[in-house]
């Protein structure tokens, strides 16, 4: 890239200027919604026999009657053209970062020739993608294509330009799930029958658990001119050489800081997009880092909450392009500064209006409440291993442990009040459990009224930590798909409760009443599992340690961490609640393992690349000119050329060696490279492109670092982290 366009694309970065957005003239709750075809459009757009028998549907988890699929896709089809809609799409999950649709038109052709517009029960119910296509991990071989999507009625359809979108799974032929929704769908009905037995215990008149998510997504804003300069942005995600801005976090001044004039307008387009579909946005501020934010919802129940997540993170790369932006959603996009997380905060609720995370006002809403956490803790015991896996990547892997997020440990976080009751559980008085949940604190200001401090501070080093009503699973990270861990960890808490009614129902066979059941089955489980409870600092050195010791899984080496979806315990946890088999288990780690591969390979190549065309021949060209000004200062001054001449012939000399240093360091990332494309097992080329290929990227790194400082500003072709990390 030409010297002087790097300084034209800084200089049109200053020059910008928000592009103000215009406000709907209705408030939020007139058009919350416009574009989803939600039950109100359910009821004037269906008869009532079909509207009434989908919706009995939806909510009973029963199956769809194919009988009234073409009443439904009719009325579907109807409501969608007076949108304006001229398509419509399947939109599935598949084992990508993203979504997948193909869009077909609504017109077909009749018996005589003539156009009509149609669209039928059975391409409502189904259609085949081809399977071969996406990632399966074997189970689709190139010649055997065929896959089927399937609607989703329990997630409304929606509308996205001129396009009907219908939320479905994705299977392969053969009957596995190649998507993340099937799973996630499977999982959410584990949980909700196994705890609504639990629930009996307390209320017999409970019918439905429902586990809630509500995702925080953070994310970084950067121009548009300067992503497309920097072309490790472009193909990566993140920067892989850049030295940090003098000027960075250090003075904690963005985080809730007032919002830059042009993110604002980018938040209020994009909070208008997502209240049209359905999505409901309540929060917005600024993070930590600088070009840094975050958006957050209403919470929602899990699988309506995934789809609106991802369906928000195509809105928002969408909605940035008209400001100027680009979004991103990597994990780390920038060294030196806080990477982006997705805080999922889960709970469970019943179809009554009961919040089992919550505790109550009696006896028995907080022995239901205690069951209910305990539950959780030795599920995150017993797979804390799995729940890791559930939430590692090649690009979480930059963030976790970075003292700025959670650990790659997991480990829950309780309070001190909470972990008291726990530890006398059969001696504590539940009673008092919530009348102790708050206490006021007067701050002898007289403007200021009495507040209510909750009787447990937060710990924003535990990556899974009880917050009051919920608990906070904080090491996802901020472009993955929430069903990966929503999946894990629902599906072992399911398998947990049914262990615990069994428990129970055993001793009470024995002759033990009821309550002395239940809490002899909970003493017992909070002795076998504790070791998962941590209320200290997660980021230090002595926490690992500790961790070890109590047995959990500390490893870092993401490939291997992989390696607990196949343990006997997972394998036979996922088949025994329905939510998945061996087949369909060991098919995403291979996924997950080609999946990591290639993100390696493309950044090494990227690395490469930058080092060799842009970095080496621009300090080569830097240092010829200081070797040229050190010649003409001996030629002018042969008296004083050492004086005059020794910094620079230090720095000529200090360059010379960066340089063949990045030389040797990237022709030796290249051979490791190659040398691991020849594993054929997917799992081991994985594992050697994390041990032999992925370290050279610091060690490559450093050397450029170094050289951006030294080489003349004028003449260093990318955008440097002073540029990209704040907003004009």
């Amino acid at each position: 890239m030409p010297t002087s366009l790097r300084f034209r694309v800084i200089e049109n970065a200053f020059l910008k200027r928000p592009v103000e957005v215009k406000m709907p003239e209705e408030r939020p709750s007139e058009y919350f919604g416009k574009y989803v075809f939600n039950r109100a459009k359910m009821q004037q757009f269906l008869p009532k026999d079909i509207y009434e028998n989908l919706t009995n549907s939806i909510d009973n988890d029963k199956p769809i009657n194919r009988d009234i699929a073409d009443a439904v896709a009719e009325g579907m089809k109807k409501w969608a053209i007076s949108m304006g809609a001229t398509h419509y799409t399947h939109w599935f999950h598949p084992l990508t970062e993203g979504t997948a649709e193909k869009h077909d038109a609504f017109v077909e052709l009749d018996s005589e020739g003539n156009m009509i517009e149609r669209l039928s029960g059975k391409l409502l119910i189904q259609q085949e993608p081809d399977a071969s296509s996406f990632p399966n991990g074997g189970i689709r071989n190139t010649f055997e294509a065929r896959g089927y999507s399937a609607w989703d009625p329990s997630s409304p359809a929606f509308i996205v330009d001129d396009t009907l979108c219908i939320p479905t799974v994705f299977i392969a032929y053969t009957g596995e799930s190649l998507d993340y929704k099937a799973p996630l769908l499977k999982a959410l009905h584990a949980v909700d029958k196994a705890a609504v037995e639990v629930c009996k215990y307390f209320n017999p008149e409970v019918k439905k658990v429902i586990a809630y998510l509500g995702w925080e997504q953070e994310y970084f804003l950067v121009d548009e001119g300067l992503y497309a300069a920097r072309p490790d942005l472009l193909l990566t995600g993140r920067t892989l050489m850049g030295h940090e801005s003098s000027k960075n976090q250090q003075l904690d001044d963005h985080y809730f800081g007032a919002i830059p004039s042009r993110v604002i307008e980018f938040m209020k387009e994009v909070e208008i997009e997502c209240l049209k579909l359905g999505i409901p946005l309540k929060t917005r501020h600024n993070e930590a880092a600088p070009n840094q934010f975050e958006f957050a919802p209403i919470f929602e129940e899990c699988n309506l909450a995934n789809d609106h997540n991802l369906l928000m993170m195509a809105t928002m790369r969408k909605v940035a392009r008209n400001h100027g932006f680009r979004v991103l959603l990597h994990e780390k996009p920038f060294k030196g500064v806080n990477g982006s997380g997705k805080h999922n905060n889960w709970s469970l609720g019943t179809d009554n209006g009961i919040m089992l995370m919550s505790p109550g006002k009696s006896k028995n809403e907080n022995l239901r409440f205690i069951t209910f956490i305990v539950n959780v803790i030795k599920a995150v015991y017993k797979y804390n291993g799995l729940l890791k896996a559930s939430i590692s990547s090649a690009t979480n892997a930059h963030r976790l442990g970075a003292a700025e997020a959670p650990p790659a440990i997991i480990s829950i976080f309780l309070g001190s009040h909470l972990t008291q009751v726990l530890q006398h559980i059969g001696s504590e008085d539940l009673d008092n459990l919530a009348a102790t949940s708050k206490q006021g604190v007067n701050l002898d200001i007289p403007q200021i009224p009495e507040l209510l401090i909750d009787n447990t501070d937060r710990n924003r080093t535990s990556p899974f930590a009880f917050t009051g009503n919920r608990f906070e699973f904080r090491a996802i990270g901020a472009e993955a798909n929430c069903a990966s861990a929503m999946i894990a960890l629902n599906s072992a808490v399911a398998k947990q409760l049914t262990e615990f009614k069994h428990d129970v129902d055993e001793k009470i066979a024995m002759g033990i009443d009821k309550q002395n059941a239940i809490l002899a089955v909970l003493g017992e489980y909070v002795k076998e599992s504790m070791d998962i409870c941590f209320d200290g600092n997660g980021y230090s050195d002595e926490w690992k340690q500790e961790a070890e010791r109590r047995g959990l899984d500390c490893e870092t080496s993401v490939p291997l961490i992989f390696d607990n979806y196949l343990t006997d315990a997972t394998i036979d946890m996922f088949s025994s609640v329905g939510v998945m088999t061996k087949k369909e288990l060991e098919a995403r780690n291979e996924v997950k393992w080609e999946t990591y591969t290639k993100k390696i390979q493309i950044e090494a190549r990227v690395l490469g690349d930058l080092a060799k065309n842009h970095v080496i021949p621009t300090s080569t060209k830097y240092q010829s000119e200081l070797i040229e000004n050190a010649y003409k200062l001996k030629l002018l001054f042969p008296d004083k050329a050492d004086s005059l001449c020794g910094k620079e012939l230090a720095t000529i000399e200090d360059i010379g060696t960066r340089i063949e240093a990045i030389k040797g360091l990237v022709d030796d990332m290249i051979a490791a490279r190659k040398e691991a494309n020849t594993i054929e097992d997917m799992r081991e080329r994985a594992i050697a492109y994390h041990d032999t290929v992925a370290p050279y990227f610091q060690k490559i790194r450093a050397h450029i670092d170094r050289l951006e400082l030294v080489v003349d500003d004028k003449m260093w072709t990318l955008p440097k982290y002073r540029e990209l990390l704040f907003i004009r």
